[in-house]
């Protein structure tokens, strides 16, 4: 009576059981990484002493930054294609396509363990494979044959019925789950989907709900792969991948769910959470400023096809700036052959590459206070660029609809023709390199000035006597930590650069605090560290000496993420704790040598006289990597006795 995920993790098992809420370790079959977070990654899979990964594959895509309005950004794609060639990863190049889109497309196989260094990576549960976000460093350990270790997750069923209406989107069915669950409420778990509103669904449909299963917080969320599955993968001339895949009829879940999908509206998620969500008849006629039309959310063919649909024989109104970004080449050649691009030109669209663009915040920010309806999955304070301006996230055809009128429009009341869908997809896969083992010994890995040396943490220290240098509240996202966007990207791989934007828009004299204190500790609310998997938001604290983050509770990757670079991973016991406890407060903490699973811990407010008690979530393995000071630094030492 095993579910989806149960099956596939029971087959992919290295250690542990199918307990909930146990540590367990996984054979990862497929890695993937991206320009932004990727460059880390490999320096880290270098510094492994790795020749070729050990992966059934592994895919190096460059979709995030594309500017290339300095070196910094060419030389960080050098050395990623150089790199790639030299350790036996497959290298998809700039323009060639967002790396969820490309992936679901060309790689992805139900049944198989994804790993990507980035957040989104369950975007190919649609096709039935469990995908998952993770740091780059616990990625370049999957690559160097090293198995993953998670938390066992409850597993969550959702149940769809009936069919969605026309102008009624995939997206609006994730959106009404955020509505339901919040960004808290995945962590811990796998959403599964499932009932006969799942064969009315196409793969891509499905992949825009995975993809934003991270929004919720969960470990990775997944599409059964059925007959919509294998008829996907045939127009992809990928037959071969085919298994068949879902859950026993007496599966047991620890939640369940029931969405009619005949009863949905379209949806938005109104600023600046993913789940602060109402109907569109609720802001119906709100004057906008801008539309952005793409991401790995909603790029796909028939996505663009919707919104051709939608503009054609019409131009977008003299309020509103719309762009779009098709997902890939293989969307961007379809629609210029059969037309569709031709009429988003007419409309007045600006179309952007085939990347991330506007929703990592690279170009395309908004204007001051603008209103801005994107496609996007995350619409985080500040993340576009405009620190004052109002994101909410829509679907295809609600962005259009409302980009020809000026104000958000429901695109139910818009006379447009539903577009078919494709008898086959165009396949041109040359702007994939893929590596060739027999000529990697002659391959030379170029690396530009940009390229520092990856910081390395010292051996955590018995006791840490250090003042809290700030206090954040609840859902401080990756973006509050580690902003992206198109001044900082060029330097992920310069983390000395990079660590003075740690929380830029928060703090904005964070990082000298850090050097005038020579480091210090975080304390935060619920859900800390929420959204992208960027490690850099770890990485560059560690650099700042960090030496703990206290909270009330942590998202999932960003916890690894903290062990990973030896930075302890604390929680509150009593709330009245955390609001006690203030900026500029020294803390000591104790005997950390005698740190055990399951143990609390006290720690001593040396400035108001108080001991706190804190609980964590450490297994032996996590308290050894904190032991050494992260997980590089334990693996040269088990490297060191092998020699």
């Amino acid at each position: 009576m095993p579910t989806m995920t149960e099956k596939i993790i029971q087959k992919h098992l290295t250690e542990g059981n199918l307990e909930r809420g146990k540590k367990i370790a996984l054979t990862i079959d497929q890695t993937l990484t991206q320009d932004a977070t990727g460059t880390m990654a490999y320096l880290q899979l270098e510094a492994m002493g790795v020749d070729q990964v050990k992966t059934e594959l592994s895919v190096s895509y460059v979709d995030h930054n594309t500017l290339q309005s300095g070196f910094e950004n060419a030389d960080d794609h050098k050395y990623l294609q150089t790199v790639a060639a030299k350790h036996g990863i497959y290298f998809s190049r700039a323009g060639n396509g967002i790396c969820h889109q490309v992936h679901l497309e060309r790689f992805a196989k139900p049944g198989k363990t994804l790993l990507g260094s980035d957040s989104h990576t369950p975007t190919a549960g649609g096709i039935g494979a469990l995908a998952m976000g993770a740091g780059g460093l616990d990625v370049a350990c999957a690559m160097a044959g090293r198995p993953f270790y998670l938390t066992m997750p409850k597993i969550v069923k959702v149940e769809l019925t009936g069919r969605l209406n026309k102008g009624v989107s995939s997206k609006d069915i994730i959106l009404k789950l955020l509505s339901t669950l919040s960004v808290k409420g995945g962590v811990g778990k796998v959403i599964e989907y499932c009932g006969e509103g799942v064969k009315t669904l196409s793969v891509p449909q499905r992949a825009t709900i995975t993809n934003m299963g991270a929004e919720l917080g969960a470990t990775t969320s997944i599409f059964p792969s059925d007959e919509i599955t294998e008829a996907f993968l045939r127009k992809q001339q990928r037959s071969e991948d085919f298994v068949p895949l879902c859950a026993d009829d007496d599966a047991v879940y620890d939640e369940s769910y029931t969405i009619d999908l005949s009863t949905l509206e379209p949806m938005i998620a109104m600023p600046h959470s993913p789940d602060n969500v109402v109907s569109i008849s609720e802001v119906e006629g709100k004057p906008i400023d801008q539309c952005s039309i793409g991401s790995c959310t909603n790029s796909s063919y028939m996505d663009m096809m919707s919104v051709a649909a939608i503009l054609k024989g019409k131009v977008a109104n003299e309020r509103v700036s719309l762009t779009i970004s098709p997902g890939s080449k293989q969307v961007l050649n379809m629609i210029a052959q059969n037309g569709a691009l031709a009429d988003m030109i007419a409309s007045g669209a600006r179309i952007l590459e085939s990347t991330c663009g506007p929703c990592i915040g690279m170009g395309q920010s908004p204007i001051t206070n603008a209103w801005s309806l994107r496609t996007f999955n995350r619409n985080f304070y500040g993340r576009s660029g405009t620190l004052s301006a109002n994101v909410c996230l829509v679907s295809p055809e609600v962005a259009a609809a409302s980009a020809v009128s000026g104000v958000i429009s429901d695109p139910r009341k818009v006379d447009y023709e539903l577009p078919q869908e494709p008898q086959e997809f165009i396949i041109d896969d040359r702007c994939i390199i893929k590596p060739c083992a027999a000529k990697a010994s002659e391959v030379e890995v170029i690396r530009g000035p940009n390229i520092k040396e990856l910081p390395m943490n010292q051996r955590l220290s018995d006791t840490i006597e250090k003042p809290v240098l700030l206090k954040v509240e609840d859902n401080i996202t990756t973006d509050h930590i580690m902003p992206a966007g198109a001044k900082v990207l060029p330097y992920r791989s310069n983390i000395e650069k990079i660590s003075q934007f740690v929380f830029r828009d928060v703090c904005a004299d964070f990082a000298q605090r850090c050097h005038d204190n020579n480091g210090g500790i975080i304390v935060a609310g619920s859900n800390y560290g929420q959204g992208s998997s960027r490690e850099h938001a770890a990485l560059a604290p560690m650099y700042l000496g960090i030496k703990a983050v206290i909270a009330k509770s942590f998202a999932r990757i960003h916890h690894a993420n903290l062990i990973n670079f030896g930075i302890l991973p604390l929680q509150f016991v009593n709330e009245a704790d955390y609001d006690a406890v203030e900026e500029g407060d020294v803390l000591r903490f104790s005997n950390l040598s005698m740190l055990k699973p399951n143990e609390p811990i006290t720690v001593d407010n040396l400035t108001k006289g108080t001991t706190i008690c804190l609980s964590h979530s450490l297994s032996e393995l996590d308290i050894t990597t904190l032991s050494y000071g992260g997980t590089l630094n334990l693996i040269k030492a088990e490297q060191n006795k092998q020699n």
